[in-house]
């Protein structure tokens, strides 16, 4: 059955804290310990793993940590013009979706590495990637590839569909939400199954639901959509 991507709305920011680890909890926690460490991560990090698994929603994450705590941090990903110049004011440096990087942006990925472990002044920076692959079948240049496999390296697993479920009861408990059987179903049948849109689809049907003053059902799902 083909699944609906959704398109009706602005994302739920994203943290760490609403990241449901699952069988990535050693993952996150890696993250938790160096978003809060005073001092920045002496090697990189990278994460990897199929589509849904949650790797951007772990970088936006830490992303969003970091600028909080008012630091300055470089992002990249697959979208991005290459030729982006490292800033020596950078914190840390994040670079999403790496397996994607054409020739341009794997020299410039390669330059923020070395700029960011080498630095002229000051103590390294945080390197933080993500790709679908593991370091080794990276179709990247030599010395990127050997670099993103340097340091911590973690495989994020997507979560089962039970795991979806408990997720998706456990927000929708928070909020006061009934779900039902029927109705986690037809979401996850009906729509990206990755848990940043399912948590984006609670939200609205959260807001239509108290909107229209009615329970979420499915046809309260088709109206919203309709009138989306």
């Amino acid at each position: 059955m083909k699944q609906m991507a959704l398109d009706i709305g602005v994302h739920t920011l994203q943290s760490l804290d609403s990241f449901f680890a699952g069988p990535n909890m050693a993952a996150l926690q890696h993250l938790r310990l160096w978003t809060s460490s005073i001092r920045p991560s002496p090697v990189p990090t990278y994460l990897w793993g199929d589509s849904g698994s949650g790797k951007t929603h772990l970088l936006s994450a830490v992303f969003a940590s970091l600028k909080k705590q008012g630091l300055s941090v470089g992002w990249m990903d697959a979208s991005k013009r290459a030729h982006l110049n490292f800033d020596e004011s950078w914190n840390a440096v994040l670079m999403d979706d790496v397996h994607l990087y054409n020739l341009e942006q794997q020299q410039t990925a390669f330059n923020w590495f070395v700029n960011a472990l080498t630095p002229k002044s000051g103590e390294p920076r945080w390197v933080l990637a993500a790709g679908g692959l593991p370091p080794a079948d990276l179709k990247l240049r030599d010395d990127l590839r050997s670099r993103l496999g340097w340091g911590h390296v973690y495989s994020l697993q997507v979560l089962t569909d039970p795991e979806r479920r408990s997720v998706l009861r456990q927000e929708a408990d928070s909020r006061g939400l009934f779900l039902s059987d029927e109705v986690m179903s037809y979401m996850l049948t009906r729509f990206s199954r990755d848990l940043s849109s399912l948590m984006t689809l609670l939200d609205h049907l959260d807001q239509y639901a108290l909107q229209t003053q009615r329970a979420i059902t499915i046809p309260l799902i088709k109206a919203m959509l309709e009138n989306t």
